[in-house]
């Protein structure tokens, strides 16, 4: 009758077929940036163009889709699906929480363009004419488009996905894994699947390594800056090496606490230096434009979404290449490691949660980054006489910054605190990188689990020597347009995972609307209450509750199965330990499969419970008990079972079965 489970107990090991052609890939791409870089970037420029002027119309569409379709998902009646079983609890603090989605999805770009961006676009604004209030206010609406609902809309569509697959339908956490209502297992586990896995693990690494490269030379420039240090390639090489070696030991921590902590000393210190800027500043002026500047871009945020400056001919189109099409690419390049992430550290928030989360907790601080610092340049560049300031923030953007701190007092300090910041943010990039890299990298998972120490140390390591390689050739450019130009191919992606997670979804509202039909649950035919009553407040141990599954649930369970197999049905029963339970699962071919799960689970007694005479136990159990619940594949029933007799068992999984199959009625 039993029959071995259809589950995946096979060992973790390394996907040697994502990770050499990842690996042979970069390697490729690397080398051909290092050995001819003159020819790498005519090339990769000449690719990015083309991308942008045949696609750009395309990524403006796409990327409102992305943004329409993880807003709806919120607020829809899905939004209370938990990503996980209905009975999980998040696995990280909300504040916790909030500190990694910002210093995963934001980084060192924040003190890179926090005030060069605002500033350029005031100075040499795409349309009308510069440094006047109107181009101010048009400053802000751009910048605020180009990190606002649209990119992290990016993040919480790709999140979500393969949250929910790997913590609510138990599958690896992998991009593959999202796939398999579209294609199936068999193509996810196969070709396809390692397809995607290693696009994933190239995009990542040659993302992480131009992101670390770039914010290296930020990084040297404000050594140089405050303390006189030479701009040298040796001096750039010393900070990788210090980066590299940091994101290993945070990497060996473990995510609970090395990229927890790194996040909110992160969160912490950009606050500081957020706030003390508004304070020392003209702070009533600053107020008043970041409320201004909220306005004017919810205000024109529809039509500047599909805006591809049609009407404006070759110059029109070359803005739109270097900025807005940029910024689009350059997310979705980022969103298979930034999304990666921030499911890892989302488990037991519900889908409302984590897109209002993902989309709105950074934003905010984003605006008021943006808003201060940029406002804080033109105001010194407007009414102070700051032109050097405003050349700066033109010529070096990633000077804007220390540029802006000699206008206030104690500018040494605030150079120093934003050049640890930086640094803090490379380890967190580097460390969260090698994390999502090795992750992507195994076979064999488990959802919620990670790669072992080496090979996330192994990633870290090559990230660090990627970057130093490219840093030594200055490569940066050519790769960072590879980067954008392989945005295109994964936008696709995103879109299947847009029709592959609403499927699923669906999924979820019909069984929803199965489970209203009535249980029909008879106890003893309703003559003998009494013994639903002693039922109901009895708290047996461990050892009753097993004798429970053995004498009563065990032999209901086979009686239904052989009559289901009688009638042509896959089914079988299996039986798991730690925790102990039993299980019943039909197969449909094809079709959803039906599983009726009972579980032992300890519980806590009841105050009035605890001086009972039948249930007095020594040592722990003294205080619990026991009771066999029944799970479905979408988690626990919040029922008990001990005390059920056998013909009561069976009308409950009848019950169960009834609702699945109505559940499959209604999907067909």
């Amino acid at each position: 009758m039993n029959s071995p489970p259809h589950t995946s107990n096979s060992p973790f090991s390394v996907n040697r077929t994502v990770f050499a052609a990842a690996s042979l890939i970069s390697v490729l791409l690397i080398l051909f940036t290092i050995v001819f870089p003159a020819a790498s970037e005519a090339v990769l420029g000449s690719s990015l163009r083309w991308v942008s002027d045949h696609f750009g119309w395309y990524y403006m569409l796409v990327v409102a889709a992305y943004t329409v379709f993880a807003l709806f998902v919120g607020i829809s009646r899905y939004g209370d699906i938990k990503l996980g079983k209905d009975q999980d609890k998040p696995d990280f603090p909300f504040l916790a929480w909030a500190a990694m989605l910002f210093s995963a999805g934001i980084g060192i770009d924040l003190l890179f363009f926090g005030v060069s961006e605002p500033l350029t676009h005031y100075l040499s604004p795409n349309t009308g004419a510069g440094s006047t209030p109107e181009a101010a206010r048009a400053a802000f609406v751009q910048t605020f488009l180009h990190w606002g609902l649209h990119g992290w809309g990016i993040y919480a569509l790709i999140g979500m996905a393969l949250a929910y697959f790997a913590y609510r339908k138990n599958l690896p956490l992998s991009l593959r894994s999202a796939l398999i209502p579209l294609f199936g297992k068999k193509r996810t586990d196969g070709w396809l699947g390692d397809t995607v896995d290693t696009f994933g693990v190239v995009c990542t690494l040659l993302g992480i390594a131009t992101s670390l490269g770039i914010g290296v030379l930020q990084a040297n420039a404000g050594l140089s800056h405050v303390f006189g240090m030479d701009s040298s390639k040796g001096v750039q090489a010393a900070i990788i090496l210090g980066v590299t070696i940091a994101a290993g030991l945070s990497a060996m921590s473990g995510v609970e606490k090395g990229v927890r902590r790194l996040s909110e000393i992160n969160m912490l210190g950009a606050t500081f230096l957020l706030l003390a800027l508004l304070v020392m500043g003209p702070t009533l002026f600053l107020l008043n434009a970041f409320t201004e500047n909220i306005g004017d871009y919810f205000q024109n945020v529809l039509g500047k979404t599909f805006q591809v400056y049609a009407y404006q001919g070759d110059a029109g189109a070359e803005w739109k290449s270097f900025w807005t099409v940029f910024f689009w690419a350059w997310w979705v390049a980022w969103a298979p490691f930034v999304g990666l992430f921030i499911a890892r550290i989302s488990r037991g928030r519900t889908l409302r949660e984590f897109v209002f989360g993902v989309m709105f907790i950074p934003l905010g601080f984003i605006f008021a980054w943006f808003s201060i610092f940029g406002n804080s340049g033109i105001d010194l560049v407007a009414n102070h006489g700051a032109a050097a300031l405003g050349k700066t923030a033109l010529e070096n953007p990633a000077m804007g910054m220390f540029a802006l701190f000699e206008h206030y007092p104690w500018a040494a300090f605030w150079s120093g605190l934003s050049v640890l910041i930086g640094l803090i943010f490379f380890v967190t990039s580097a460390d969260s990188g090698a994390l999502v890299l090795a992750n992507l990298s195994s076979r064999n998972l488990e959802s919620g689990s990670d790669a072992p120490v080496w090979l996330r140390l192994f990633w870290a390591a090559a990230t660090g020597l990627i970057t130093l390689g490219l840093l030594l050739a200055g490569g940066f450019a050519s790769l960072q347009s590879v980067s954008v130009v392989a945005g295109l191919p994964f936008s696709l992606v995103l879109l299947m995972y847009m029709a592959s997670l609403w499927t699923c979804l669906r999924q979820e509202g019909n069984k929803r609307k199965a489970n209203q039909v009535d249980k029909a649950m008879v106890l003893d035919d309703g003559r003998n209450w009494r013994n639903r009553l002693h039922r109901l407040i009895d708290f047996p141990n461990a050892q009753t509750a097993q004798r429970f599954l053995v004498a009563q649930l065990q032999p209901a369970m086979l009686e239904v199965a052989h009559e289901l197999q009688s009638k042509g049905l896959d089914t079988d029963v299996t039986e798991q330990q730690n925790p102990h339970g039993v299980t019943l699962s039909v197969r449909h071919n094809g079709e959803v499969d039906f599983l009726y799960q009972v579980k032992l689970v300890e519980a806590v007694k009841p105050v009035f419970a605890l001086g009972q005479s039948g249930n007095l136990s020594t040592g722990s159990d003294r205080e619990t008990y026991y009771r066999a619940e029944v799970f479905l594949s979408e988690g626990s029933q919040d029922y008990d079972l001990v005390g059920y007799t056998k013909e009561q068992i069976i009308i409950d999984i009848l019950n169960q079965y009834e609702r699945h199959m109505q559940f499959l009625h209604l999907e067909r």
